[in-house]
C-alpha cells in the first residue's frame, strides 16, 4: 500500500508546512492541531495517516518527528468549541499551530477542504494525511498529543473510559455520560451532552 510522499511539498515554495487536526468528533476534550515542517533529510520511516497506525507506532513516530522537525501545536478548548462551534474552533487550533512555529510559511498544506481565515498561502488537500508526508506527520503529532491529554483527563474524571475511547461517543462513554452526567470537559454544544443535561 502506498504511503504519503513529498511530491506535494516539492511543488511549492518553502518552508512548506503540513497541518492536520485531531478531535473534531469526540463528545469531550479539546481539538488539537499540529503544524510540521520536515527537514530535507533524516525523516523517519513509517510516517502515515495516524488512523492507520497503532498507538504504539504513533508514540514512537511522535518522538522521532518532534526530535527532527519543526513542530507547532495549537489547542482549542472545550469552552472555545462551545462558543465558536467545532468548525471554527478547529480553524483556531490550526491557526495557533502555525503561529507556534515562529516562521513565515512559504506554503501551508492543510488536510481537508477548509481554510482558516489567515494571510498565509495555503492549499487544502482532501485525504492529505494519506498523500502528503508533512500532513501525515502533523496527523501523528496531533493525534498522539490529544490522546495523551485524554488519558490524563481520564485520571481526573474516571468512569467515562477516556483512556481507551479518547472522548468519542462509544456506547460505554454514552452510558457513563447519562449515568454520571457531563464533566467540565464535555462539549455542551454537542447533542448527546446537551441531552444528558436535560432534567428527567
Amino acid at each position: 500500500m502506498a504511503r504519503p510522499s513529498r511530491k506535494l511539498e516539492q511543488s511549492h515554495p518553502g518552508p512548506v508546512v503540513g497541518v492536520d487536526e485531531a478531535g473534531r468528533g469526540p463528545l469531550a476534550g479539546p481539538v488539537v492541531a499540529a503544524a510540521v515542517v520536515l527537514p530535507e533529510k533524516g525523516v523517519p520511516r513509517g510516517i502515515d495517516d495516524s488512523k492507520k497506525l497503532t498507538a504504539f507506532a504513533r508514540a514512537e513516530l511522535h518522538a522521532k518527528i518532534t526530535r527532527i522537525a519543526l513542530v507547532g501545536l495549537g489547542v482549542a478548548s472545550v469552552e472555545e468549541i462551545d462558543q465558536l462551534n467545532i468548525y471554527w474552533a478547529t480553524m483556531l487550533a490550526m491557526t495557533r499551530a502555525v503561529e507556534a512555529l515562529g516562521i513565515a510559511p512559504g506554503m501551508v498544506l492543510i488536510d481537508g477542504n477548509a481554510k482558516p481565515r489567515w494571510d498565509h498561502p495555503c492549499v487544502t488537500i482532501v485525504g492529505g494525511d494519506a498523500l502528503c508526508l508533512s500532513i501525515a506527520a502533523a496527523s501523528v503529532v496531533a493525534k498522539h498529543h490529544r490522546d495523551q491529554l485524554m488519558i490524563a483527563a481520564d485520571a481526573e474524571h474516571p468512569g467515562y473510559g477516556w483512556a481507551s475511547n479518547k472522548g468519542y461517543g462509544c456506547p460505554t462513554h454514552r452510558e457513563a455520560l447519562n449515568r454520571l452526567g457531563p464533566t467540565p470537559l464535555h462539549r455542551r454544544s454537542f447533542a448527546p451532552v446537551a441531552q444528558a443535561l436535560l432534567p428527567l
